[in-house]
């Protein structure tokens, strides 16, 4: 009896085998070029588990016929990397693919480099970390780096009937008959992991009994049962994460509704509600700000209901925070302006503070001959003195740029023209 899992047991064995990623292993693709040619170079696989990059590096050493040996950062020593280039030294050539990469210590970094520059090992670097933030400098100058998307329903559906048809590798001897609705749930819920994806088939395979005829029959309701919930991917601290988040504001800050509300539901499914909440309230000064300036206390009470009910009700204030949001006018006018400012500060563009806005307003200042001081803006019938506030290396600086997006704020610049237009007279 083989015990080893069926999505091992179907992993490809050469490029043709692939399912998906065309844009490395196809006809045109860099990957298929360099095993033509057999000239290969190390190389960084990156992107979500389960979508074939330990099935590339073996379809590589398949089509190449080159020694391929298969090892762990984290759990494998330097003593077990010395076997592998001592076998390099003696074959010539080894592939050997490196998982979890990114958590490489230096110590095995330095043993592999010289190796690597020789051309004795072929790395193939394997992570589901960006490895432009993960991977040391040393290790990634070394070798190329390649994405790997998420494989879509109808790949994921091509992996399971190859499963099914196959004889010896697969489950054809079993006699399966599988509702189509049933396979359908395998491919959609599987969220883009194959290996998730063939493993819960296999399951339902062997826990259910043959019938009279002896044919395995798999139902939806057993799909369900051997694929809970799908296999939903969301790693609080992976990139794919950030990815979310940074959709998730820019669906809203693009007015996208129906994405933006898309994007909430796949964080909620992860339940990082202080992720979102934290997300919503930057949105809602930064994207939205002065265009609907009583944005961001909505926000923050819609925040303050959705803490305070947990999840699942924290669903419903949150997302009338995001439809809001959504549909509200657009202004990052006040986070333009505090950057500008800042920006000068940052090059040393202060000045001196007038003397007349010094503390204990200091009368000395000089205009035209004349003494001024400062003139209090309340005594005024209107409320407003023109007057000269910032330090004379920076007094016609401008950096705020009112919008003219909503009503709100094409009053704040009717006010804001009318004063400076006063306050360049001086």
């Amino acid at each position: 009896m083989n015990n080893e899992p069926l999505a091992s047991r179907m992993r490809p064995q050469n490029l043709d085998e692939i399912i998906s990623q065309q844009h490395l292993v196809g006809p045109k693709g860099i990957i298929r070029r360099m095993v033509d040619s057999k000239r290969l170079t190390s190389m960084i696989f990156y992107g979500p588990p389960g979508i074939g990059k330990t099935s590339i590096a073996k379809a590589i050493a398949g089509s190449t016929q080159f020694k391929f040996r298969q090892l762990n950062a984290v759990t494998n020593t330097k003593k077990d990397m010395q076997m592998v280039v001592e076998e390099a030294k003696m074959s010539g050539q080894v592939i050997l693919l490196l998982d979890e990469i990114h958590r490489l210590d230096k110590a095995k970094q330095d043993f592999l480099l010289p190796h690597l520059e020789n051309g004795k090992i072929v790395l193939i670097g394997a992570t589901t970390s960006n490895p432009y933030h993960a991977i040391n400098p040393a290790i990634r100058s070394r070798a190329q780096i390649f994405e790997l998307y998420a494989l879509d329903e109808n790949d994921i559906r091509i992996a399971l009937e190859r499963a099914l048809s196959e004889k010896d590798r697969g489950l054809a001897d079993y006699n399966v008959n599988i509702d189509d609705d049933a396979l359908q749930y395998f491919s959609t819920q599987s969220q883009g992991d194959v290996r998730a994806a063939l493993n819960a088939l296999e399951l339902a395979v062997l826990s259910t009994n043959p019938d009279e005829n002896g044919e395995v029959h798999i139902t939806l309701q057993d799909a369900e049962d051997c694929l809970q919930k799908g296999s939903f991917m969301s790693d609080k601290d992976g990139d794919m994460h950030y990815d979310v988040m940074s959709a998730f504001q820019k669906s809203i800050r693009g007015s996208d509704t129906d994405a933006a509300l898309h994007y909430l539901a796949r964080l909620i499914e992860a339940g990082d509600l202080p992720t979102i909440a934290r997300r919503l309230l930057v949105i809602s000064y930064e994207d939205i700000g002065l265009a609907s300036p009583g944005a961001g206390q909505r926000t923050l009470a819609a925040i303050e209901a959705a803490e305070r009910l947990g999840f699942p009700e924290a669903r419903i204030p949150l997302s009338q925070a995001v439809i809001e949001l959504c549909l509200s006018p657009k202004s990052n006018s006040g986070i333009t302006a505090i950057d500008a400012a800042l920006s000068d500060i940052r090059k040393g563009n202060a000045g001196q503070v007038p003397d007349h806005i010094k503390d204990g307003h200091y009368t000395g200042a000089k205009k035209l001959g004349r003494a001024i001081g400062y003139q209090y803006p309340h005594n005024s019938e209107n409320g407003f003195i023109p007057q000269q506030y910032l330090p004379d290396k920076l007094k016609n600086r401008q950096y705020y740029h009112p919008k003219s997006t909503s009503k709100a704020e094409q009053q704040f610049k009717q006010i804001y023209d009318n004063i400076s237009k006063q306050q360049k007279s001086l």
